[in-house]
């Protein structure tokens, strides 16, 4: 692990000790913090909009110590530490690009959307989930109503439901 990165493990573990650490940081729960790290996604949003790359590196920043914040709560609870959800993104990336990990051959980026979607049906389908449920299961109902909506639309489109104009 980079001394940085177990720096700012340090600093969240101490943060959140009940015995010296911030009051208001020790009283937080996942939930608490939830629209926080909502805002902060936002903010991400905002550099990126504004090309503002100071912007960018402070908010990205700001958005890493939320997942940080949530694995020090699941560290004290038992389910897991920040190494394991490293492990686990880093796991899923490797299994979802068997183009650039493996031995198979994908033409393109809309290929590789086609083929990013498939390996998340098998995905579903190996943990019990039903593989041939709609296309539209698994968009998130928190997201902003717009977001959601196009999101939907994406996937609507995918499976062929889509109008060739927007009139």
């Amino acid at each position: 692990m980079s001394e940085n990165l177990k720096k700012l493990l340090d600093i969240m573990a101490k943060l959140r000790d009940p015995d010296g650490g911030c009051p208001w940081d020790v009283e937080q729960t996942f939930a608490s913090i939830l629209p926080h790290t909502i805002e902060e996604a936002y903010e991400v949003a905002d550099a990126i909009d504004s090309n503002d790359m100071a912007a960018l590196k402070d908010e990205l920043g700001d958005l890493l110590f939320q997942g940080v914040f949530y694995a020090q709560m699941a560290k004290e609870a038992g389910d897991f530490d920040f190494a394991a959800v490293i492990e686990a993104i880093s796991e899923k990336m490797v299994r979802r690009h068997p183009h650039v990990f493996g031995d198979e051959t994908i033409e393109g980026a809309e290929a590789q959307t086609h083929a990013w979607e498939e390996l998340k049906r098998r995905e579903r389908a190996d943990k019990g989930e039903n593989p041939s449920a709609s296309a539209l299961d698994g968009v998130i109902t928190a997201l902003p109503a717009l977001s959601r909506a196009f999101k939907l639309q994406k996937r609507a489109a995918r499976v062929g439901f889509d109008w060739k104009t927007v009139a």
